[in-house]
């Protein structure tokens, strides 16, 4: 699927100084298999990167300007790497628009702009990440173009791939990550499960990891024979306009369950998960029952809380014990109280997603989960490859007839690769592009 994306990206650059002045790259999607909201709570993700994603690529111009083209729209936009750069109005813009101005600020020394294409097979507001995939993709062009990872200020920050995806995640939601200081970013309070999926996760395996910071805890093979097929279930899980509101809301419970812990307990805990690790779970909640919190009704918060502690400290280590083990209907069983958690406590499920998790396992999916931001997206659904077609075509007719107004899309697919680069010419990437590890 890669060649399919790569030969019309170099065609799109093609008067912009020859093939061997590109440099490209590969970016996937991700499916977070269990991890709802999570990340930016230090809790836990069980996730893998897929099949599906960007390909992109660069090639240096001899000023600052940055042209980006969108191959599959046929369309262009001019940008500048400047740390004053303004938000475009289209809004697909300001992904790129975002990672340029934070480039600048960091990177003052970035100076060269590029010609960049780009074109994707990834399902757009689906759930699967594909602003985080693109913006990833628009840095890592380019830094290829500016030898950002030369930089002695990229080196001192980012000394393996888990610290180049905390960094990523910070120009997504406008954070500072160490000296490298933060912009406004897109207007999301999202965590780094994306980008670390992206760019750590490996083919076959599922990647179990702790965030704030990124830890890696442990890999899990896929058994053989199964694959994930996504539905996608056609209600948009956009992160702009009104739906920035309801995505961020989850987000803006963690931060005031936190703060409402370190005023009461006093302690300097960095993360909602740091608190519940070295408090424990009766005193944080003791808190929260305790305390009156602007903006949020105390059963919200509670629920809240149950749901981070649940899906992050019960449920995700015994799902992968449990798939490590082969224990499939174990796994199961634990995918579909996830499920019942981002229903009853997260609140960020619509009735779409709602029956098509419940429909897949009617139909004997494995196990069977929405994923992403919530508030529509896709569902994944763990099945035998050999009973996949039979499965979509059911799924399918089992949505239409409970939406007839809406209508889905399907892919299949195994855990795939990292991000690469798909020529020699690209080093940010390159296994010995990364200095030697320093600790843990």
């Amino acid at each position: 699927m890669k060649d399919t994306l790569l030969s019309p990206v170099r065609e799109a650059l093609a008067g912009s100084g020859g093939p061997e002045a590109l440099a490209t790259f590969w970016v996937p999607g991700r499916i977070e298999v269990l991890g709802k909201h999570t990340d930016y709570a230090g809790g836990r993700s069980l996730v893998c990167a897929v099949d599906q994603g960007f390909v992109i690529a660069a090639a240096p111009r001899a000023d600052s300007r940055v042209r980006v083209v969108n191959v599959a729209a046929g369309s262009e936009a001019m940008l500048a790497l400047d740390a004053r750069l303004a938000q475009p109005p289209d809004a697909w813009m300001r992904y790129p628009a975002t990672v340029l101005r934070r480039v600048a600020r960091n990177f003052p020394d970035a100076k060269r702009g590029a010609d960049i294409a780009f074109l994707s097979d990834l399902p757009l507001a689906s759930g699967m990440s594909s602003s985080s995939a693109f913006m990833v993709a628009v840095f890592l062009a380019i830094a290829e173009v500016n030898r950002i990872g030369d930089d002695a200020r990229y080196r001192e920050a980012i000394a393996r791939p888990e610290d180049l995806a905390g960094y990523l995640a910070t120009v997504e939601n406008g954070q500072s990550f160490g000296a490298l200081t933060g912009d406004r970013g897109v207007g999301t309070f999202g965590g780094s499960e994306d980008h670390t999926a992206m760019l750590c996760c490996r083919a076959g395996e599922l990647s179990q990891y702790s965030f704030c910071p990124v830890r890696h805890e442990r890999q899990v093979p896929l058994p053989a024979g199964l694959e994930f097929v996504v539905a996608v279930s056609g209600v948009k899980a956009e992160k702009t306009g009104a739906a920035n509101y309801a995505y961020n809301r989850a987000s803006l419970a963690v931060r005031a369950i936190l703060d409402a812990w370190r005023a009461a307990s006093g302690r300097p805990d960095t993360s909602l998960a740091d608190a519940v690790d070295k408090a424990g779970i009766a005193q944080v909640r003791e808190v929260i029952e305790k305390s009156a919190i602007d903006g949020f009704d105390t059963p919200i918060l509670l629920d809240r809380f149950d749901q981070f502690v649940e899906e992050s400290v019960e449920i995700i280590p015994a799902a992968a014990s449990a798939l490590q083990a082969g224990d499939l209907a174990r796994f199961g069983v634990l995918v579909d109280r996830s499920q019942d958690l981002a229903e009853q406590r997260l609140r960020n499920q619509v009735p779409e997603t709602e029956h098509l998790a419940r429909s897949a396992r009617e139909l004997g999916a494995i196990a069977a989960s929405a994923f992403g931001a919530g508030f529509g997206g896709s569902v994944w659904a763990l099945v035998r490859i050999a009973q996949t077609p039979d499965f979509i075509s059911a799924w399918d007719a089992a949505y239409r007839q409970a939406f007839p107004r809406r209508m889905a899309s399907f892919l299949a697919t195994r855990p795939g690769p990292a991000a690469c680069g798909l020529t020699s010419g690209s080093r940010l990437l390159a296994p010995d592009s990364w200095p030697p590890a320093t600790g843990s």
